[in-house]
């Protein structure tokens, strides 16, 4: 592939995600006034996927109540933003919904979770087998696990799937 090639398909692939953003901002925009919840809409791209928060300068207590309990209300408008998305593109989409910045405090929580289990595995030498996770919860785990040098992996079935890290 030549180099203007590649360039083309990174933003055909920007251009795209750009695209699902804008549809899953519409389309969240809209669930927020028949709720009548106020809430801003912020879009971006990161790494190969659109990113669409719902944020409240006043710190909606609101947003709380979308959010859920341990953010299942959450994941749940997540999917449904993702057919939104599919039925006016036709294409699956990947798109990561935050509200009320749950999900990047949550992944914070993760990330030093799954700093402790690295240091348990490498002061012990054993796996070390971590509560059941939403998959979100899990990518999160073994990014930070990769990133710290280590591996992981996977074990059971949903919604009792959890994370090992391995020695």
């Amino acid at each position: 592939m030549t180099d203007t090639t590649e360039a083309a398909e990174g933003t055909d692939t920007l251009t795209r995600l750009e695209q699902e953003g804008e549809i899953a901002a519409d389309y969240l925009e809209g669930l927020l006034d028949i709720a009548d919840l106020d809430g801003d809409i912020d879009m971006d791209v990161e790494g190969d996927r659109a990113a669409v928060s719902i944020i409240s300068d006043g710190g909606s207590r609101d947003l709380q109540k979308i959010v859920g309990r341990d953010g299942e209300v959450l994941e749940a408008l997540q999917e449904l933003t993702r057919l939104a998305v599919h039925r006016e593109t036709g294409e699956r989409s990947r798109l990561m919904l935050d509200i009320a910045g749950f999900r990047a405090r949550k992944r914070e929580e993760l990330t030093r979770q799954a700093a402790d289990a690295v240091e348990k595995v490498r002061e012990a030498g054993e796996a070390v087998k971590l509560k059941p996770m939403t998959p979100f919860e899990r990518k999160v785990v073994h990014d930070a696990v990769k990133e710290a040098g280590l591996r992981s992996e996977s074990e059971g079935e949903e919604p009792q799937r959890c994370v090992v890290v391995l020695p």
